[in-house]
């Protein structure tokens, strides 16, 4: 594999950095040399030349990329205090069911009306994508995440109850700002 497609497979392997080159916003010469020590690229010459090399081969990358862009989502959020993340046992999975509906169901997992945590709902034009937005807004501002899901037009995130308040905020900001792959 040459060193242009190694590098184009290490910022593919690092989405913050192919963010940034969509967005325009990468010190090329700085991310090289960190991808020389953080992906191993360019062990085989001069340390200099390599470096210039992988700056190179982002500068052209970048240009194959489309722009950083973010849409709007349309979506509902709103939170729902006492919520806790409960065992699900196979055989009991119907009561749990008829005793009132989890919010989010993974696995042997639940996410119940009953508990000291906070859940965010948002409904309306919410994916994967939005998911990952609102995970990465929440990580930023240091909110905890004990579970979270998206399915059929809902997204919920659980966390604890006194970050309610700020996830909100950060969902609501996210959602405004939904990174989309470009055209």
């Amino acid at each position: 594999m040459s060193l242009a497609a190694e590098t184009r497979e290490a910022a593919r392997a690092r989405p913050f950095v192919l963010d940034a080159l969509r967005a325009g916003v990468l010190n090329h010469s700085a991310a090289a040399a960190w991808l020389v020590d953080e992906a191993g690229l360019g062990g085989d010459g001069d340390g200099d030349a390599d470096t210039d090399a992988i700056a190179t081969a982002l500068r052209r990358f970048r240009e194959e990329l489309p722009d950083y862009a973010t849409a709007d989502r349309a979506a509902s959020v709103s939170m729902q205090s006492g919520v806790g993340i409960a065992e699900v046992e196979a055989e009991a999975e119907d009561a749990a069911v008829t005793e009132g509906d989890p919010l989010l169901r993974v696995g042997g997992a639940a996410v119940v009306p009953e508990g000291r945590d906070t859940a965010l709902l948002a409904t309306g034009a919410v994916d994967a994508a939005a998911l990952a937005a609102v995970l990465r807004r929440l990580a930023a501002a240091g909110v905890a995440v004990e579970a979270a899901g998206v399915t059929g037009g809902t997204l919920v995130v659980v966390v604890g109850r006194r970050d309610g308040a700020t996830a909100v905020r950060a969902a609501e900001a996210a959602l405004a700002a939904v990174p989309t792959e470009g055209e």
